[in-house]
């Protein structure tokens, strides 16, 4: 796809009057930004299932992402959120109608099915479904399991045989002082499973990300596996009521991130704002703050459907149409981020590495 800028030369640019692109900044190590395949290829296949994660791979994501809870019985599965209403079947289960509750989660209070009141073998009864099926066809829903974390490495070590460059995992631990409190704590169990699997050091095709802090640094107390802190454009931790994701954003609070991070990985319009009519902004220093204390930067989500995209990558008023999603992610890649978390890593790839 031809983009925007292509089509008029620099010095045509400037003849005109017009300032010209802004030039390409470079990553933190210089290498090219990985694709984050965001719950799989979660704009095709439900998300968060072992159908979605394998397409990922075939598309040429660089790592899968699953968001990781925890069954009553103690097992990691992927799921969006730990309530499960939106993302299975569970409501047409009639054996399960007595479950649904209503929770507070980090503040919230939400009503519906929990994996904390499952065992495996139950939620493995369920199926997936499509958590947005006004913007995307549901042809899947009723086919796929919930997979644990385990089938997931499975697939990953099945798909990774013979390749040069492993395909790498990108696990978030969901609410996990959440599940501290009620006895299901996050981090022996993934970091368990991770060594089982051969992920050790730093290197290791892995980066463990959270929204909160002191699970990171429960992990880095425990491991020099690679870490992503996560952030919003509002609010902050839900384990730290004084501290805000803004002023985390700060050159004092990457500093501080960096005593146990690698890296953040925060809402894209933290890195390029969007105006009041959806037009993408000016870039943030957030980027360069970034790196200038050593962290990476992968910001999160890119999506091809109008109803994400700027006002000028849309492709119609319809929402579920497609947009151009390489614009999108072009402005992006100026800034110098170091990876990005898409949807739909069969477009993302495309214009990261520049393949048809």
């Amino acid at each position: 796809m031809i983009r925007r800028w292509a089509v008029v030369p620099a010095l045509l640019l400037a003849a005109c009057g017009a300032e010209p692109m802004a030039a390409q900044q470079p990553t933190l190590d210089g290498k090219a930004p990985i694709v984050i395949a965001h719950r799989g290829a979660s704009g095709e296949r439900p998300e968060h299932t072992l159908e979605g994660y394998q397409l990922a791979i075939d598309l040429g994501a660089d790592y899968i992402e699953p968001d990781l809870v925890l069954t009553k019985d103690g097992v990691l599965v992927a799921r969006h959120e730990n309530e499960i209403s939106e993302t299975t079947d569970v409501a047409d289960h009639p054996e399960f109608a007595g479950r649904k509750t209503t929770k507070t989660i980090d503040g919230t209070a939400f009503t519906g099915w929990f994996t904390e009141d499952f065992t495996l073998a139950e939620l493995k009864t369920l199926r997936a479904k499509e958590r947005l099926p006004q913007l995307r066809s549901t042809e899947y829903d009723g086919k796929y399991e919930v997979p644990t974390f385990a089938e997931i490495l499975d697939l990953l070590a099945a798909a990774n045989k013979g390749r040069r460059v492993p395909v790498g995992v990108y696990p978030e631990t969901k609410h996990p002082g959440y599940f501290a409190s009620i006895g299901l704590p996050h981090e022996a169990t993934l970091l368990a499973m991770l060594d089982r699997y051969g992920y050790r050091g730093r290197t290791a095709p892995v980066f463990i990300q959270s929204f909160e802090v002191a699970n990171l640094k429960a992990i880095r107390a425990r491991s020099d596996l690679p870490l992503i802190q996560l952030m919003d454009g509002e609010g902050g931790p839900a384990d730290d009521a004084k501290t805000t994701y803004a002023a985390m954003a700060t050159p004092a609070g990457l500093k501080a991130i960096a005593a146990y991070a690698n890296g953040i990985g925060p809402n894209k319009a933290m890195v390029i704002p969007r105006g009041a009519l959806g037009t993408l902004g000016e870039p943030t220093t957030l980027v360069a703050d970034a790196h200038a204390a050593g962290l990476k930067v992968h910001p999160w989500t890119f999506r091809r459907e109008n109803y994400f995209l700027p006002l000028a990558d849309k492709g119609g008023i319809n929402p579920a149409g497609h947009g151009d999603l390489g614009a999108e992610i072009d402005a992006y890649l100026k800034t110098g981020i170091d990876g990005l978390f898409s949807d739909n890593p069969r477009e993302a790839v495309a214009t990261v590495k520049g393949k048809p």
